[in-house]
């Protein structure tokens, strides 16, 4: 397992494609602190790969930072360079058979999670104090998890994605790593421009039934205490909740419509936008996004106008559902990082995207802010839990993230 004692040099971590240092451009909220950006985003001067060296060579260099790389540089952060993502961010694993994969300081042996790997392994090194990564399905919320560092989803529509290439538009969110959750308040105020509160006053705590039926049960077993506390800290508002009843149905699998329903969606809008270069280019892939193109490509476009349909509908009963300060809380990912090279080539053949997905799919069908919290560990690998608030309600969930974490300091101490 990691020394948490140790540095790390960025050659050692393979979390970066390029390194470099943008100076602050003002003092500002963000002084003293470095951030990373996911090379996904573009920083002027400089090619956005998208994790792939045919994309790379096929498009110019970026004629303007992206907004959001702006807006942390104005408010006096320095900017140290672009990390690794999963081939054109279609991954959950952090594996790219070009650029490498990034080190997972808190377990080596297992993937940082993606598509956000080298931002996560990145702060998770200590290397940045706080990193961007683009979230569509989990790609900053599974890398934190896997890595033991904080990580904030915001809610769709409310963090600028002008500079910021596209992958499923209706999902995709710029979302934050950071090693403490000070340093998530202090850059997610920055690109929401708002305050987040000192401490919050919550509704009702929802667990999600669901979404811990899924989990493996050594995960089951390690979120235990740090759901115990939030029951203590949150005294009587925490209660057990089917998210299926919520939304009008009843299914076997659980949370299984929510998969296909987002995999539909998401598959149709990636290759909406990413197909005509595909088609055009006729790019290299590492085989297993050789794979999840070809999904993409092959999908039944027949069935997407059902999807959408199910998709707002969940959407509706979700918010009429859940008012401005209730929160939703669950297992940030069904497993521990997964075994480097354990995944296979094909999605559909295990288990593990289907189910992380399932999981994930709520915030992203619900627009809702998620923040994956480190506050469990497995045999020593690191397990996130996340809090989901209401859409809109990014600094109130934060503030909420924060009581938690200072009532429970030991939980962040193992």
């Amino acid at each position: 397992m990691n020394d948490a004692s140790r540095t790390y040099s960025p050659e050692e971590t393979g979390a970066f494609v390029e390194t470099f240092a943008i100076e602050p451009m003002a003092e500002g909220p963000l002084t003293g602190l470095r951030f990373a950006v996911k090379d996904l985003i573009d920083i002027k001067g400089h090619k956005t790969s998208c994790g792939n060296p045919t994309w790379r060579d096929t498009h110019p260099e970026a004629a303007a930072n992206a907004v959001c790389v702006d807006q942390l540089l104005w408010a006096g952060a320095e900017c140290l360079g672009k990390t690794v993502t999963d081939e054109l961010a279609f991954g959950l694993d952090g594996e790219n058979h070009f650029y490498g994969t990034p080190l997972n300081p808190k377990a080596p042996d297992r993937v940082p999670g993606g598509s956000s790997s080298g931002s996560a392994s990145a702060v998770a090194c200590g290397l940045a104090d706080f990193a961007l990564g683009t979230d569509t399905g989990g790609s900053v919320r599974v890398p934190a998890s896997n890595c033991g560092i904080f990580g904030l989803r915001p809610s769709h529509g409310f963090v600028s994605v002008a500079g910021v290439n596209p992958f499923a538009p209706t999902f995709d969110t710029v979302g934050i790593l950071a090693g403490t959750c000070e340093t998530l308040i202090r850059a997610a105020s920055v690109l929401l421009s708002c305050e987040v509160p000192d401490t919050a006053e919550t509704g009702t705590i929802h667990l999600v039934e669901e979404a811990f039926t899924l989990c493996d049960r050594e995960v089951k077993m390690a979120l235990a205490q740090p759901v115990e506390a939030l029951k203590h800290i949150f005294r009587g508002t925490v209660e057990p909740t089917s998210i299926t009843e919520v939304v009008g149905e009843r299914a076997d699998k659980p949370l299984q419509k929510w998969y296909e329903t987002y995999c539909k969606v998401q598959w149709a809008e990636i290759w909406s936008c990413l197909g005509g270069w595909v088609e055009t280019a006729q790019p290299k892939f590492g085989p297993r996004v050789k794979v999840n193109f070809e999904l993409t490509r092959i999908l039944n476009r027949g069935e997407v106008q059902a999807a959408v349909r199910r998709r707002e509908g969940y959407y509706r009963r979700l918010s009429g559902f859940m008012s401005s300060n209730d929160l939703l809380c669950l297992p940030t990912a069904p497993s521990v990082a997964p075994l480097k090279g354990s995944l296979g080539m094909d999605r559909t053949a295990c288990d593990y995207y289907p189910r992380a997905l399932s999981m994930t799919s709520i915030a992203g069908i619900g627009r809702l802010p998620q923040v994956t919290l480190p506050v469990a560990e497995v045999n020593g690998i690191p397990i996130g839990l996340s809090l989901l608030g209401a859409h809109g309600s990014d600094a109130f969930l934060l503030a909420a993230a924060r009581r938690l974490l200072r009532a429970t300091p030991p939980l962040l101490e193992k």
